[in-house]
């Protein structure tokens, strides 16, 4: 794995070296610092898709660091990006903004971007993912499809927003649905995931919603053994379940780094909180297993669009 990850960093190192840069706009040079690794196949690849998607549609050379972790390894980092020439650098993930908002001031020429977090500034922007309203209708699609009245999140940690959507969504549409709510407090503990797992399908849990990056694929191929339902997370995650999957809540990171990045070449990125849902493209349910209903996934889709005009959910709307 080591060797794959250096392999993987030295290409977008070196390859861009024979490509010709941007001129014609503010950027000049992007960096991307990831917590963990970009082959989780949730989030970590999709902001690496993100950071390929700039590079081919801006012609701008793209650099990329992986597990950076600690206010010391952001400063080396920033500072050997400067050295490259980058001038807008992505911190993939909320603990960047506390280190980004640390130097900022020591880079007014840099713009630095992070995801879902407070802190701001005239060079510090905020990406926010408002994920409410995806968990909500992936909620009511677990409480339409419980057999035994008893749905499971396995949330990450307990600030996330899509689980009180989720949790507000299974009761929207089942009202006498139980609903199971353990914290891994950690993106990555695929054991403690499972552990819960386990338990909660001694309750009778036929439906999971596993919240968290780096266990969501374990949670559902557990899921798919036992011949039970589990709801994708970040990703379209169907074609590790198959009709396990009954939907995603899709956030499309990699649309909105592009979007990111358009905003900045144009010199309309300013510092501050950018939030984004349903009505800008960026977020999404992914594609419906065969078990649901198709009156069932019509219904849904005639909601989102009625929550696209109208910036209601369904529990909020007087029909």
């Amino acid at each position: 794995m080591k060797q794959a990850i250096v392999f993987i960093f030295s290409i977008i190192l070196f390859i861009p070296l024979l490509a010709s840069c941007n001129t014609g706009g503010e950027i000049n040079k992007v960096g991307m610092l990831v917590a963990n690794s970009i082959n989780d196949q949730t989030w970590g690849s999709k902001g690496y898709q993100g950071l390929l998607d700039i590079k081919e549609s801006l012609d701008v050379d793209v650099f990329l660091k992986e597990e950076i972790n600690t206010q010391l390894e952001v400063n080396r980092s920033v500072e050997e990006f400067v050295q490259r020439g980058v001038n807008i650098i992505f911190g993939h993930g909320n603990t960047y903004g506390e280190y980004f908002d640390n130097i900022r001031s020591a880079y007014p020429n840099v713009h630095f971007v992070y995801f879902n977090g407070t802190h701001q500034g005239n060079n510090l922007t905020s990406l926010h993912f408002n994920s409410n309203a995806m968990g909500f209708f992936a909620g009511m699609v677990a409480g339409k499809m419980t057999t035994t009245n008893h749905v499971g999140i396995i949330g990450a940690y307990r600030w996330q927003p899509e689980i009180e959507g989720f949790y507000e969504g299974v009761n929207y549409e089942n009202p006498n649905a139980e609903i199971s709510i353990k914290y891994v407090n950690s993106w990555e503990n695929v054991s403690r995931a499972l552990t819960i797992f386990e338990t909660m399908n001694q309750q009778e849990v036929d439906v999971f919603f596993p919240v968290g990056d780096m266990y969501s694929s374990d949670v559902i191929k557990r899921a798919k053994q036992y011949d039970k339902y589990a709801i994708g997370f970040v990703t379209d995650q169907s074609n590790i379940g198959g009709s396990t999957v009954l939907t995603s809540t899709v956030q499309h990171v990699d649309k909105l780094y592009l979007k990111a990045a358009n905003l900045f070449d144009q010199g309309e990125l300013t510092g501050g909180i950018y939030t984004y849902d349903f009505q800008d493209e960026v977020i999404s349910l992914g594609e419906f297993s065969p078990d649901v209903p198709q009156t069932y996934q019509d219904k849904i889709e005639n909601e989102i669009d009625q929550y696209i005009e109208t910036n209601l959910l369904p529990n909020e709307r007087q029909d």
